[in-house]
């Protein structure tokens, strides 16, 4: 074990300097708004503010799906949000998502607009009002559901724990990586069990496999946390088989796009979407482009 000061916790806690590490500058212990910000709104009944982070992926993904299963309805406005910068603590964004994280939605389609918060309550709310991407037996369809919210109760142990001190935080802690590697490798073995007898979370593609996918999907892929090789991601082979079928549809090709705003692939990058015919005109790599030509 690495020798290090030993940390005594005072009685009482206060916030008095930063925490280090990669997100320092927008970890903060008060909720609420830091200053006023009004947020964009286009033409579609959906108004998505995000970030292709994976919590942001899984709805750009289940959007880009429900279109090609042919509902014209989930026609949508993806506005990027850069957290980075604190845009999640404008005013407007804080009105929407009191708890300051993305992705948040505001739904226009009825008489009146609908504020939507926290990943899996978007999907859900989105599936239903298509009825699509839920199974339609009722069994199935509580097996859907417990694996969804699996993935929202585990993914934190994976996120910001793992990958937080694996990755981003301000030194390599021995005991706080060991623990939460273990419990990240412990979720792919529940998956892997799971998956060496189904070919889907449950019984059909649906919303959990999006879900799930976003996080460990991306993980056994090597796009988390340049992590794969430590975490040994290719002994999940049943994880990996089901995240490469994932992987291949275009819908999730299309939903990893939007608003994302980092990576060396600038053909990978949408910043944001208004269009399906954004995915051909408005990426990073063409915008450089035509602004290179001018």
């Amino acid at each position: 074990m690495t020798d290090q000061t030993e940390y005594t916790p005072p009685k009482v806690w206060t916030w008095d300097a930063e925490s280090g590490g990669r997100f320092a500058n927008i970890n903060r212990p008060v909720a609420g708004a830091t200053h006023d910000k009004e947020l964009p709104v286009g033409k579609h009944p959906f108004q998505l503010y995000s970030l292709a982070t994976p919590n942001g992926v899984k709805v750009t993904v289940l959007f880009e799906e429900l279109l090609a299963a042919g509902h014209t309805g989930a026609e949508y406005d993806a506005w990027i949000i850069n957290i980075m910068d604190g845009d999640q603590f404008g005013s407007d964004f804080v009105a929407i998502n009191p708890n300051s994280k993305i992705p948040a939605m505001m739904d226009r389609s009825g008489d009146t607009p609908q504020r939507v918060f926290e990943s899996a309550s978007i999907m859900l709310h989105l599936a239903e009002k298509f009825d699509a991407f839920i199974p339609k037996d009722p069994g199935q369809r509580t097996e859907m559901l417990s694996w969804l919210f699996w993935q929202m109760g585990s993914a934190p142990y994976l996120g910001g724990g793992f990958g937080h001190f694996y990755a981003y935080a301000p030194h390599k802690d021995e005991y706080a990586i060991n623990r939460f590697t273990m419990e990240a490798k412990r979720q792919l073995d529940v998956l892997d069990r799971h998956l060496a007898d189904n070919e889907w979370m449950a019984g059909e593609y649906s919303i959990a496999d999006m879900a799930i996918w976003a996080w460990y999907g991306q993980l056994v892929l090597g796009r988390l946390y340049n992590a794969a090789e430590f975490l040994d991601v290719t002994s999940y082979k049943h994880v990996l088989a089901w995240a490469e079928r994932i992987d291949a549809r275009p819908a999730v090709k299309r939903g990893r796009m939007v608003n994302r705003a980092f990576g060396d692939d600038l053909s990978m990058q949408l910043h944001e979407r208004h269009d399906a015919s954004d995915f051909d005109t408005k990426t990073q790599d063409k915008l450089q482009t035509e602004d290179a030509s001018d």
